[in-house]
């Protein structure tokens, strides 16, 4: 038998310089209100956030090293900046869906702000406490790779890059910037819809407008496909995840708009509408009946294959949530050792102290359930359900981080799951109405804040871990993190939901705001609790996950969430999947060593983020113009799709040279950011 390799940090336990200091902590509080806003918008257009560690890595080195500070300085400072995109993705997956469910019929400061943050707060709370009891077994597995914190903690050692890497960052932010303001200000259109008939009607050919088609589909079919959206974060996202996870995605839509939809509109021709709720297609048109397919048929399929990837994900990682447990509860009973005879780098809260703080927060949670509900029964229920489901779901979510990374962390998937039990709860306990419902929601709120801290939190505790950063610092800036990032976090929901109206929208749940996870929540507990779920449908769904699951799909989880998104979405998510293929076959022909490939991609990712922060800012910049009724510049009345497309492949181009032109020579040394 192999012996276990002792682990060795990069800044070895005796070592004493400078960590928890107040710029470290004052420039990571910055970022994580920055880059949570910037995420809640990408969140509430794409339905995915992207990984906020590797931006806040540069610019926390790069700020830091103008006043010499320390690696572990720079490691609290990114840790800060880090975790507000989490409490981002918990808030904009869930807190729309009390607005689109209309069970919140005002989402103005005086009304919605406190219940809000309420919820962000004890859910944030809640999950860096959950993860904290189980931070050692999971941080220490060997079995498990994570590779985002693996990345963030070499940009960390890459000290004498922080320069070339900031600037591969802050350049593409300004590309991605302009592009958007470009695709905004109506010089490019970022999408394109095409109608494709399929069969013939009456000797009359099957085309949009043509006399007696509209409601004669029996013997003929149409099928609408979407172009790739301009968007440079969309294409940043599908670059960071890569081509396998994006193809993945994309496929789901493929399933949705290429096979299912034509189907349906082919053999159920005029009766589709008796299908469909009333007046929820819009109009008569194709992309409107197509449109109500997929929302009300095809949409519930993809929750019930949701439902099965959660379920897939706990039954895997069963055997780390056993070992977790058993962990923190040898340490509440045996103790933790002083801080004076601990090496530096083993200090962290003692179990008893978590503990503690999670039962002063359970109580809380009774409090906050009872009052949003209108119930002691729904709101103690409530409280129960949230902290059994959240600490299992907390720590599977950690548990995905430390195999995937947070960027394809499926929080959403976890909370759907919750959804679910604590909708039948209700429901069992005979909580009807729009208390029922607003209990749910309040359950999945806190459990999908609760989850996306705790999987980050996991991630920067592994930096922290290669790093040798003290796990005690960490968790008491995480803390004052979360805390800051839900006090704020409302705000950027109310300037895009607000400016969406004041542009002729409908705010949360529209087609240019269509926060798709917070739609799911909100119709799985209104249908749940109103005893008007489509569970043939769900049932499907989640048959179709077990056939997945059964081929051996490495998730499930990504081809439902495919189905749900967009086309255009999805499409763009994938042309950056490509963009990255292409990418790595290139390195390969061109023989290109293992350093030269590191450092291609180290930069790739430092570009693709760059696109990515850049599109989400300058979002909320146009979100603003919006909100307060400032009429944005117009530059073609008919923007074409055709000069779009260029600009798409302009992205492309840049994703994939300015990668390769800095591979370095072969004889060059591997980067200190490749070096573990």
């Amino acid at each position: 038998m192999t012996p276990v390799r002792e682990h060795k940090p990069f800044v070895p336990p005796s070592v004493q310089m400078k960590e928890f200091t107040l710029r470290a902590v004052l420039l990571g509080l910055v970022m994580c209100v920055i880059l949570g806003a910037a995420n809640a918008y990408l969140g509430l257009r794409a339905g995915q956030t992207i990984a906020a560690t590797y931006p806040a890595a540069v610019i926390g080195m790069a700020v830091l090293r103008i006043f010499k500070g320390s690696i572990l300085e720079e490691n609290i400072a990114r840790t800060a900046g880090s975790i507000g995109e989490s409490v981002a993705a918990g808030a904009i997956f869930t807190i729309p869906a009390f607005v689109i469910s209309r069970s919140w019929l005002d989402f103005s400061p005086g009304t919605a702000y406190w219940k809000s943050t309420s919820l962000m707060m004890i859910g944030s709370v809640l999950g860096v406490l959950f993860v904290s009891l189980v931070r050692r077994v999971l941080v220490e597995d060997p079995d498990l790779p994570f590779p985002e914190s693996v990345a963030a903690s070499q940009i960390h050692k890459a000290g004498q890059m922080g320069a070339q890497a900031a600037k591969f960052l802050f350049y593409n932010m300004a590309f991605g910037a302009i592009v958007f303001l470009a695709g905004a200000f109506n010089g490019f259109a970022t999408d394109k819809d095409w109608f494709f008939p399929i069969g013939r009607i009456g000797g009359t050919s099957l085309r949009l407008g043509a006399p007696g088609t509209r409601n004669a589909l029996a013997t003929g079919g149409v099928t609408v496909f979407s172009g790739p959206t301009v968007s440079p974060a969309y294409v940043g996202v599908g670059y960071v995840i890569g081509p396998a996870l994006a193809s993945l995605n994309f496929s789901g839509s493929i399933l949705a708009w290429g096979l299912l939809i034509p189907l349906l509109m082919y053999f159920l021709g005029p009766q589709l509408k008796d299908f469909l709720p009333p007046n929820s297609t819009g109009d008569d048109s194709w992309l409107g009946i197509a449109n109500g397919v997929w929302r009300f048929i095809v949409r519930p399929i993809a929750v019930g294959g949701m439902l099965t990837g959660a379920a897939y994900t706990l039954f895997r990682m069963r055997k780390a949530l056993g070992a977790g447990l058993a962990r923190a509860f040898h340490e509440l009973k045996v103790g933790a050792a002083p801080h004076e005879t601990t090496a530096r780098t083993e200090r962290y809260m003692s179990s008893r102290v978590v503990l503690l703080g999670i039962f002063v927060v359970f109580a809380l949670m009774i409090i906050l359930y009872a009052s949003l509900s209108g119930g002691i029964l729904a709101g103690s229920v409530a409280a129960i359900v949230m902290l059994i489901v959240g600490f299992c779901f907390a720590t599977v979510s950690g548990y995905l981080v430390g195999v995937i990374g947070s960027s394809n962390n499926p929080i959403s998937g976890l909370t759907l799951s919750t959804v679910i039990i604590a909708a039948l709860l209700m429901v069992a306990l005979g909580v009807k109405g729009t208390g029922g419902v607003i209990a749910v929601l309040g359950v999945a709120a806190v459990v999908c804040v609760s989850s996306a801290v705790a999987g980050e939190l996991l991630q920067d505790f592994k930096v922290g871990y290669i790093i040798g950063g003290t796990p005690r610092s960490i968790q008491i800036v995480e803390l004052i993190a979360v805390l800051v990032a839900s006090a704020v976090m409302y705000f950027p929901l109310l300037v895009l939901h607000q400016g969406n109206i004041n542009a002729g929208g409908i705010g949360f749940g529209d087609r240019a705001l269509p926060a798709p996870q917070a739609g799911l929540m909100a119709s799985l507990s209104q249908g749940i609790v109103g005893g008007d779920m489509a569970w043939p449908l769900i049932v499907a769904g989640i048959l179709f996950g077990v056939a997945l699951i059964m081929i051996g799909v490495r998730s499930p989880m990504l081809v439902a969430i495919g189905m749900y998104l967009p086309l255009g979405t999805t499409f763009a998510i994938f042309v950056g999947g490509l963009v990255r293929w292409v990418s790595d076959v290139l390195a390969r022909r061109r023989d290109m060593n293992e350093a030269q490939k590191i450092r291609i991609e180290s930069v790739g990712v430092l570009a693709a983020s760059g696109l990515i922060a850049g599109e989400a800012l300058m979002g909320l910049v146009t979100a603003t113009f919006n909100f307060f009724a400032i009429r944005i510049p117009v530059i073609f009345k008919e923007p074409s799709y055709i000069l779009g497309l260029g600009v798409l492949a302009l992205l492309a181009i840049t994703l994939i040279q300015v990668p390769l032109a800095n591979a370095g020579r072969p004889e060059d040394p591997p980067p200190p950011a490749a070096i573990v």
